[in-house]
């Protein structure tokens, strides 16, 4: 199932080579703390902040989101261009978001990834450009464009509760989802590629029922192939991640290539905090062995608890980032849930500890990623405060 390096080479050629030689990519300057916060697009969770807002609104707003990224001291933001198998960029293969308008497929007007990229530079701020890899829609009654991958290729798409999802296990489905990175990081000055922790879809998405990949597991299984249903899931999810770090570091040497996992591996790793998902058994991701790979330049893992409590946020940075689960030393960068200030009435204390304990423990690339901006922007609890002084 594994992709070669080569294919990447015969399949894109020369003139991708060509295209970014002459485009002139360039990133601002790097600083010696990572300090991120995640631009959710996704039912318009924090940019745009409803559909149907006109371009001049919409420019408006990330001028905003990124003056308020400017007065919190950070210097990277991960805008989420792919929520559901749509666009927040002009893509020539995927149609534009409906969060951008109302409906699928109808243009805003703008670009607003170009837009981040120009203004988000001016800044000294790096764009890095968010993907959700497999989700192709939060709802198959919501109306999707003719270029929708569901509507184009729906051999790739299977139907998941509610949802639509790209099936991990379908070799057509890894070589589109490569294929739209690529043509991304190509048209794009973005200083980076992340992934977020939906790989296989979570338990409650399944509404009590099997993921249907059977036939093309049975499909795997008739070719030859002798791995169990869970290693091929895992062994498909790898391969995905193995494939677009080859291909990205490939066609733009130095681009950053990064995924934010779920916060805890697995049950019983680490031993001494509770876990409820099984990132490894439920979601078949092993970012584990990204990182002993080298296919990942940093992690984020959403550590998304208090400190003191069952999933300590302090016992898990220091798994993290220790030398038996990290060795090659791959930056880990902890997700920080600013949401919590709202969802569950978090004192900004306590994200003023997490910032001091992701200080002072070890490792030699500190950072951190805010989930999500838009507590930043408004200041929720006087956090925004709280950067601006912090830093």
């Amino acid at each position: 199932m594994k992709f070669k390096k080569t294919f990447f080479l015969s399949l894109y050629g020369a003139w991708s080579i060509l295209l970014i030689q002459e485009s002139g990519f360039s990133k601002p300057a790097s600083q010696n703390e990572f300090r991120g916060a995640w631009v959710p697009t996704i039912v318009n969770l924090s940019f745009p902040s409803r559909m149907g807002l006109s371009a001049q609104q919409q420019k408006k707003e990330i001028i905003a989101l990124l003056e308020t990224a400017r007065a919190a001291r950070l210097n990277a933001l991960f805008f989420q261009v792919r929520p559901e198998a749509d666009a927040f960029y002009n893509s020539p293969s995927e149609p534009w978001s409906r969060y951008l308008t109302g409906k699928q497929g109808l243009s805003p007007g703008f670009d607003p990834l170009q837009f981040f990229i120009e203004e988000g530079h001016r800044r000294g701020i790096a764009i890095h450009a968010w993907l959700n890899p497999y989700r192709a829609s939060i709802n198959s009654s919501h109306p999707c464009a003719l270029n929708h991958v569901s509507h184009k290729a729906p051999q790739m798409v299977c139907k998941v509760g509610k949802m639509l999802w790209l099936n991990p296990g379908n070799i057509q489905a890894q070589h589109y989802i490569v294929s739209v990175i690529h043509e991304i990081i190509t048209h794009y000055q973005v200083d980076g590629v992340h992934l977020d922790d939906y790989f296989y879809p979570y338990p409650e998405f399944l509404e009590g029922r099997k993921f249907p990949d059977a036939a093309s597991y049975n499909a795997y299984r008739a070719s030859g192939g002798t791995l169990g249903l869970e290693d091929w899931r895992r062994a498909s999810v790898n391969s995905l991640v193995k494939n677009i770090s080859i291909m990205v570091h490939q066609t733009r040497p130095g681009l950053l290539f990064g995924i934010s996992p779920f916060g805890i591996y697995t049950k019983g790793q680490p031993s001494d905090v509770t876990a409820g998902l099984d990132q490894f058994h439920q979601l078949y991701a092993d970012p584990l062995l990204w990182m002993r790979e080298g296919w990942v330049d940093y992690m984020a893992p959403q550590l998304y608890w208090r400190d003191a409590g069952p999933q300590s946020f302090r016992l898990l940075l220091r798994w993290w980032r220790s030398p038996q689960v990290n060795p090659r030393n791959i930056p880990i960068y902890p997700g920080i849930a600013l949401e919590n200030l709202t969802e569950h009435h978090w004192p900004v204390q306590e994200i003023a500890q997490q910032l001091k304990i992701e200080k002072a423990v070890p490792t030699n690339h500190h950072g951190f990623i805010l989930w999500n901006i838009k507590q930043l922007k408004d200041n929720t609890r006087g956090v925004l405060s709280l950067f601006r002084k912090s830093h």
